[in-house]
């Protein structure tokens, strides 16, 4: 956030400067404004610790008002956590827009992989967010409840794709479990390691071969290749 984009105009809740008349009406400024947020939290629970830092202190650290603060999260704890409720939006929307002859395998892992951005724009906030999970169990408590939600948007949607097919409620279950479990464990690994972008997903992929929804990553791809191929020559021949 630059100084210079800031109107100095009214002031927020709790007697503080409010940046609301500012680039925080548009798209692009509300989240500037929540990552601002976040790395206030963020930083000042790693130098004076959690239980010692309050909203206020976030808010001012941030350039906000308190008022603002909570147009965006609840609570301290939520401040420290990535845009889960933009996770799991982005990850109906890829089922929801996805062509019916997409390979479920193929649909799934490219469902999970929208997620990885929300961690892996920001990497110094994103490794530090982790020591912090680690060390406070308010943090630990609620990712736990996250991955939750998560696990069940998966196994609700494959199990709507799986209808019909021997043990899909099954398949979904044990997919939703393995794909969420992978995804959390490529990100644990990159943030350990402080490994690339590219290791992390390519680590996530590796789940392809280990869930029951009939065969590799690797033939899926081959069939909608296969199925582009087949469009763009026929697009050629008009």
């Amino acid at each position: 956030m630059t100084e210079g984009t800031v109107s100095r105009r009214g002031v927020d809740g709790g007697g503080a400067v409010g940046v609301g008349r500012r680039s925080g009406r548009s798209a692009e400024g509300r989240a500037e404004v929540r990552r601002d947020l976040v790395r206030a939290a963020v930083e000042l629970f790693t130098a004076q610790g959690y239980d010692d830092t309050t909203v206020d202190d976030i808010a001012a650290a941030a350039g906000v008002g308190r008022r603002t603060f909570f147009r965006y999260f609840a609570g301290k704890e939520d401040a420290v956590s990535p845009d889960h409720e933009l996770g799991l939006a982005r990850i109906a929307e890829v089922f929801a827009s996805a062509h019916p002859d997409e390979p479920l395998l193929s649909l799934t892992l490219r469902a999970g992989e929208t997620v990885f951005d929300l961690y892996l724009t920001d990497q110094d906030t994103a490794r530090k967010r982790f020591a912090l999970v680690h060390g406070v169990s308010a943090l630990r408590d609620r990712e736990a409840a996250m991955v939750h939600r998560y696990r069940r948007l998966f196994t609700r949607e494959l199990t709507a794709r799986l209808h019909g097919v021997e043990d899909g409620d099954l398949r979904a279950a044990v997919t939703a479990a393995a794909v969420v479990a992978a995804h959390n464990q490529a990100l644990r690994r990159w943030l350990a390691e402080s490994g690339t972008v590219e290791s992390c997903l390519a680590h996530f992929r590796k789940v392809a071969d280990m869930i029951p929804l009939g065969s590799g990553v690797g033939s899926d791809l081959e069939q909608v290749t296969r199925r582009l191929e087949h469009v763009a020559a026929a697009l050629e021949g008009r």
